[in-house]
């Protein structure tokens, strides 16, 4: 498997990786467990469940609510599978217990129905699950990749949003990124990127961001369209995306179809803009993504200059991080190059 963790920009014998996974991983959502609200039960069942999230021995409703996952009745899978979403939710020892009780393969089962509710309780469950480190290379091996994907595309919003999220969490084991690109959930991210509400947006950057570490799903990325969702999420500073679009973008321009789709959906004035106006970390990033694309190209360089990216680069060289100055330095002597082949 190809696999690119980061940029590696090096320039006149000058290695300039762009920031590290620590520094731009606060810029994603956590995709923690379930964040949609409580849920409608009744009060008899609400006891039930919370009783059992403060006890120390709910091994005994564990095996009851995995038995009823398997009902022949919808209702009482619905329920069964909403109280092990409830008892996953914040308790990591109950993720454990509940997946050495059998529960993964029916609720993988569960993701596949047709009921909306019914696949939004078993999606969010398996969330919660894939949070517990032990269970995320079971959750892959038993076939809930493809579950999840068929509900990136068909569920609910909720559903859609944690199925983006648990496929997130499983990516987290390399040798799953590559099974989930190819059961075709980066097109499906992509749309949710561009279409999804604000909290769909951020799931779809994170998952995409994991995702496209490696080479074949940054492709079909940039294939599915990535790039006009990207350019417009960055060029709008109030969407609270363009730290997150920024950096799926830094992964992908490494690839010379996405620079290629980058220059054609008019990202080089919004990077541009970027190193004027945006904030240190922005600007930073903009550079880098910058860098790589002019490295090998006197039109783009020429066209970056043309778009006025010298005299803020300068300001960027005088009053940024070292890093950023360094960044900056690199950049405008690329384009103060002489403009030929």
């Amino acid at each position: 498997m190809e696999r690119d963790n980061g940029v590696n920009h090096a320039y006149m014998g000058r290695d300039f990786s762009s920031l590290s996974i620590n520094d731009h991983s606060s810029a994603f959502s956590d995709c923690n467990s379930d964040r949609s609200g409580e849920f409608p039960m009744a009060s008899s069942e609400s006891r039930r469940v919370l009783i059992a999230c403060a006890s120390e021995n709910s091994d005994e409703l564990i095996r009851q609510l995995v038995s009823d996952l398997e009902s022949c009745s919808i209702e009482e899978q619905k329920q069964a599978a909403m109280e092990i979403r409830l008892l996953t939710k914040n308790k990591p020892e109950n993720r454990l217990k509940v997946a050495k009780a059998g529960a993964v393969k029916p609720l993988i089962s569960l993701v596949s129905s047709a009921d909306p509710h019914l696949q939004e309780h078993g999606v969010t469950a398996i969330l919660n699950l894939s949070l517990c480190d032990e269970n995320k290379e079971f959750l892959a091996s038993s076939g809930a990749i493809k579950p999840l994907v068929r509900a990136l595309r068909t569920g609910t919003s909720t559903a859609k949003e944690n199925a983006a999220c648990a496929l997130l969490r499983l990516s987290q084991v390399e040798e799953n990124k590559i099974p989930i690109g190819r059961s075709g959930a980066i097109p499906l991210l992509v749309n949710l990127l561009g279409n999804g509400g604000s909290r769909g947006k951020k799931d779809a950057s994170t998952a995409l961001y994991s995702l496209c570490s490696v080479k074949e799903n940054k492709v079909k990325a940039v294939q599915a369209g990535i790039m006009k969702s990207l350019v417009e999420l960055m060029a709008d500073f109030d969407s609270n995306m363009v730290d997150k679009s920024a950096y799926v973008l830094s992964l992908l321009v490494s690839v010379p179809e996405a620079r290629t789709a980058l220059v054609d959906e008019g990202g080089v004035p919004v990077l541009v803009e970027i190193i004027e106006v945006g904030s240190q970390r922005q600007k930073e990033i903009a550079v880098v993504i910058l860098l790589q694309v002019c490295e090998d190209s006197v039109a783009y360089r020429t066209m970056v200059a043309r778009e006025g990216a010298i005299p803020p680069l300068v300001a960027l060289s005088q009053s940024g991080t070292n890093s950023a100055k360094q960044k900056a330095e690199t950049l405008i002597e690329l384009l103060r190059r002489p403009r030929y082949g």
